[in-house]
């Protein structure tokens, strides 16, 4: 029987305490570059006191509902604000952290009408469409139509981004970029997977894991899980192997790479 965990992986949920700890880092280095930026970007200036307040209230939040709220309020008292899209995605962050997927996608719909080309926003629904669509909800195909969409027109925007500050090192921002198109192509990957389209799930998650500067185990384990399903099982054991030699690796994450390797083996022999 295969685990909860191993499934939550590869189908790309958070219910799972070590995937979600994983995605939490990565997007908190995403979010901390992003938010660096904005805050130095060129053309973009804090208009008053009060707007700044009420923009380190946000930033300052101690919790997501208190993220929520003081984002909604900088939203509402300070129309104008070159700061609009980059807080509703803080408050998109904080309602995936209550888990409330409906939310977060609402908040980065709301930051994408702000800023048209707000790639963090186009990755987030992207993410949260791609985790949450199952193969039977009867949505599923308009669902992943967008998803899809996001994760592309994200990978479009990214490549014309421009630095946003002089001051910001080029192997940074390039690094940056590197990570955010590699979390556009995972969940890609996790679109090919709820279609299960392997030949497709496993490009994606390659070029996921060949593209990122910050290496993320949860994007290799699923595409061993893919090089599984699709049948070419030495080539999953191959990789879950690699896996699992992983310096510092914690338990949790080894116990679903020997879950996948298992049945990665129950499989092949199935087959003889």
């Amino acid at each position: 029987m295969r685990s909860q965990t191993g499934r939550s992986i590869r189908n790309g949920s958070r219910q799972n305490s070590s995937f979600r700890s994983v995605f939490q880092m990565q997007m908190k280095l995403v979010m901390v570059g992003l938010l660096a930026a904005a805050t130095l970007a060129m053309g973009q200036k804090v208009k008053s006191q009060k707007e700044g307040e009420a923009i380190n209230a946000v930033l300052n939040a101690t919790s997501p509902d208190q993220k929520i709220a003081a984002a909604e309020n900088l939203v509402r008292n300070f129309k104008d604000s070159d700061f609009k899209g980059m807080i509703l995605v803080e408050a998109a962050q904080a309602a995936i952290q209550k888990r409330d997927a409906v939310a977060a996608i609402q908040l980065a719909t709301r930051a994408l009408e702000t800023e048209p080309k707000n790639f963090q926003a186009m990755l987030l629904i992207s993410g949260q469409l791609a985790q949450s669509t199952r193969e039977f909800d009867l949505d599923k195909d308009e669902k992943l139509g967008r998803a899809t969409k996001m994760a592309n027109d994200a990978i479009t925007a990214l490549a014309a981004a421009p630095k946003p500050n002089p001051q910001l090192a080029d192997a940074q921002w390039n690094d940056f970029k590197k990570d955010s198109v590699s979390q556009a192509h995972d969940a890609l990957g996790i679109i090919a997977v709820v279609k299960k389209q392997w030949d497709t799930a496993i490009k994606e998650f390659q070029t996921s894991v060949d593209g990122a500067a910050t290496p993320d185990p949860t994007a290799s384990i699923r595409l061993a899980s893919a090089f599984v399903d699709a049948g070419r099982y030495d080539e999953g054991v191959a990789l879950i192997d690699k896996l699992a030699a992983t310096p510092g690796l914690d338990g949790q994450m080894k116990a679903v790479v020997l879950g996948e390797k298992q049945r990665a083996e129950k499989m092949k022999a199935a087959k003889k």
